[in-house]
């Protein structure tokens, strides 16, 4: 476990907050975009997720495969839903614009104004939770999962977990150059299904060196007596005036988007 997540903020202004914070308000802005119909409203939301997220001063060219991976996803998972499937909110709802070949799914306004919805409503989800992953420092995960009420041996668990995928694409890394200096060459192609079966003969080595360095991570802590007694921690963390008006600015977001819901407002799918 010799491999940390990226901290990609560092001196940033979400940066120097407290760590609790920005776990705490993807959490308040879930609930604040939740079950939000309305475009307009979605649109709001979102620009506020913008003003927090440039906020964090992750810079661009170390999350650009990230949001690409995102966006990618995130449309081809919107195009696939409004193919096969016809929403509640979307059926019987204004004039067809046109029809889609095979499927024969009805595309309408409504239909249209539900989907830039919830691209616009993914989309600002990863604006306010990419701060978790880039602007947290590796050593504070698990003294802020602790402070927030988990147990020590939850909250260490959550700090491992976050460490995983850095230890996992170094381990991948270290295999391949391995292989390469026994003469293995792995496929060079662009194409993504030969290049994921070049990476068959990693899969085992990878696998069983992530089991091996999960056992000795287990029995090093065991050895320290990990669990026996409470967990102090050298971190002490503490929320300034600062982290008090962030968590109530998106608590008031978070109040005001449910009672414009409740109301009607904003629990309606706008169409132009």
């Amino acid at each position: 476990m010799d491999v940390t997540p990226r901290y990609l903020g560092a001196g940033s202004f979400l940066a120097r907050r407290d760590p609790r914070v920005l776990l705490l308000v993807p959490v308040l802005y879930l609930v604040a975009v939740a079950n939000i119909a309305d475009l307009r409203g979605m649109l709001l939301c979102a620009a506020i997720a913008l003003v927090y997220y440039r906020a964090a001063g992750i810079p661009w060219r170390g999350v650009r495969a990230n949001w690409i991976f995102m966006l990618i996803f995130t449309l081809l998972l919107l195009v696939v839903n409004s193919v096969f499937t016809v929403a509640d909110t979307r059926s019987g709802a204004g004039e067809t614009l046109f029809t889609v070949p095979v499927a024969g799914t009805e595309v309408t306004w409504v239909t249209l104004s539900y989907a830039a919805t919830l691209l616009v409503r993914y989309v600002s989800l990863a604006m306010v939770g990419f701060p978790v992953a880039f602007n947290i420092a590796p050593a504070d995960f698990g003294t802020a999962f602790a402070r927030l009420g988990l147990s020590q041996r939850l909250a260490y668990g959550v700090d491992l977990t976050f460490r995983f995928l850095p230890s996992t694409a170094a381990a991948i890394r270290e295999t391949v150059d391995a292989q390469r200096v026994r003469g293995y060459e792995h496929s060079r192609s662009r194409n993504p299904i030969r290049k994921l079966a070049s990476m068959r003969p990693v899969v085992v080595p990878v696998t069983v060196n992530a089991l091996i360095d999960a056992e000795d991570t287990a029995n090093a802590m065991d050895l320290r007596g990990f669990g026996a007694k409470h967990r102090t921690w050298m971190r002490e963390l503490g929320f300034g005036r600062t982290d008090y008006l962030v968590l109530a600015g998106f608590a008031a977001l978070a109040a005001v988007m449910t009672a414009a819901k409740l109301l009607g407002p904003f629990g309606e799918v706008w169409t132009p």
